[in-house]
């Protein structure tokens, strides 16, 4: 499965309605799960970003829907990475000529 760093950043709309993120973000990962997205971790923050969220998906189609899906309720914005572990990198530069 390939993986995704996600940060997370709230909106206007999502700040007013802080106290309902925690349940939020408890519904945006059985959504994910349905979807075919498993969450790893999911991690508030301090700093630039509010939230980040490192997750597997099965294909780049299901990652793409379930994240525009998530900003299109207006709460928060993001910022999507593929992510890869040291042995899929180190798969990855063996490859170059």
């Amino acid at each position: 499965m390939a993986k995704y760093v996600t940060l997370y950043n709230f909106t206007d709309k999502g700040i007013r309605e802080i106290k309902d993120s925690p349940a939020r973000l408890k519904a945006g990962i059985e959504a994910g799960r349905a979807a075919g997205m498993k969450v790893l971790g999911a991690y508030y923050l301090m700093g630039p970003y509010d939230l980040v969220v490192v997750s597997e998906a099965d294909d780049e189609k299901a990652a793409t829907a379930f994240g525009l899906g998530t900003v299109s309720m207006g709460n928060v914005k993001s910022i999507t990475m593929r992510a890869w572990d040291a042995q899929e990198f180190e798969e990855i530069v063996s490859m170059m000529p």
